[in-house]
């Protein structure tokens, strides 16, 4: 048995290997309502072979969405939706499925990736007026979000609370929150984008603060039906903004209030972030977060090797590691990382004749 394919917990959740599938904006939703692009994209990611399956960032607010076209589990209809997806999903693979619950604030209201991603302004066709902890936009050339009071964070507080309700009663295994890449969350915690003078600005401790009552808000209302996990940045790449100190300090937060895991990302709060792209870049955060904390810890970003993400588990780096490119580009990366690694894999019985001859034995026994 490998390290990659040992089984874990994360919290009350069993996980049959140490990969996860993480989640990746397919902008291709209709009025945050899943489609039949969903049913594919989900389906073949459903039978990769990975420990869990994590639906992409689900916004709690339609003005949470980076993109017009992205999902929401924020009405009756987006949760429909959805709920078609998973029982056709559900027909064909017992994989664990978690969703990424999220809000983009002043990332928020942009064109689609194929189409330019800039903003949008909040006149035009597909646009809308963003939200932020200051009144501080993301690029000097985009529409200034308008900074929250307390009514607005009320509104936020309510939808992800909502959007929890919505999961369980979907009956999605984890949640995770996004704390990173420069949406909401983040927003709060970076000083970059964080200006504000009260209670939720100023000191780690209180631009802190609201992300980790929204983790209370969302535990709260899923803790009886599974984990939730946070996605954090564990840095900034940006002189004077979010750092891996500080995002150990959050970590040690959030697993004294009940977070089961944390992913550890890096990076999206700043334009002028200066980012050495290179196999693993990011696994030495997770390593810091991880001698900070007992709770899983995941690296992701640019692990596309298997022999690399054996060697993330078996260092003690992370505890687990997330693909996400790797898996777009190979949706049986876990099936071919079992090869490589000599680990041994399930595979739909529909698929059962395809085991190559070189890798006999590469596909365990079916269950009874």
């Amino acid at each position: 048995m490998t390290k990659l394919f040992e089984p874990i917990a994360i919290g009350g959740l069993p996980l049959v290997n140490r990969i996860v599938i993480a989640p990746m904006c397919q902008y291709s939703a209709e009025d945050g309502c899943m489609t039949d692009w969903h049913l594919m994209h989900l389906g073949q990611l459903a039978i990769s072979g990975a420990g869990v399956l994590t639906i992409e960032a689900a916004a709690v607010l339609p003005e949470g969405r980076i993109t017009y076209a992205d999902v929401g589990l924020y009405d009756d209809a987006s949760e429909a939706a959805m709920a078609r997806v998973l029982s056709a999903v559900r027909q064909w693979s017992d994989i664990p499925v978690a969703i990424q619950l999220a809000h983009a604030g002043r990332k928020a209201s942009t064109a689609r990736p194929w189409d330019g991603g800039g903003q949008i302004a909040p006149d035009a066709a597909n646009g809308w007026q963003t939200v932020a902890p200051s009144a501080i936009p993301f690029l000097d050339a985009d529409n200034a979000p308008v900074a929250l009071d307390d009514r607005g964070l009320d509104r936020i507080r309510t939808a992800f609370a909502d959007a929890a309700v919505r999961a369980a009663r979907l009956g999605i295994d984890a949640i995770q929150l996004h704390a990173a890449h420069g949406y909401l969350l983040h927003q709060f915690l970076s000083p970059l984008s964080n200006r504000r003078d009260d209670e939720y600005g100023g000191s780690l401790e209180n631009r802190m603060r609201f992300p980790l009552e929204i983790f209370d808000i969302v535990r709260d209302a899923f803790a009886a039906h599974g984990p939730v996990t946070v996605r954090v940045s564990g840095t900034d790449w940006v002189e004077g903004g979010w750092s891996i100190d500080e995002t150990m300090a959050f970590a040690q937060a959030l697993e004294a209030r009940g977070c089961a895991a944390i992913n550890v990302s890096s990076g999206g709060l700043h334009p002028a972030q200066q980012i050495k792209l290179e196999p693993g870049y990011q696994v030495p955060l997770a390593r810091k977060v991880k001698d900070a904390v007992t709770m899983p810890v995941i690296a992701v970003g640019l692990i596309t090797d298997p022999i690399e993400a054996e060697a993330i588990i078996a260092n003690g780096d992370a505890d687990a590691v997330a693909i996400a490119r790797a898996a777009l580009y190979d949706p049986r990366w876990p099936w071919h990382a079992a090869a490589a690694l000599g680990a041994t894999i399930t595979v739909p019985p529909q698929y059962e004749r395809s085991e190559p001859r070189e890798h006999r034995g590469l596909y365990a026994p079916r269950r009874p």
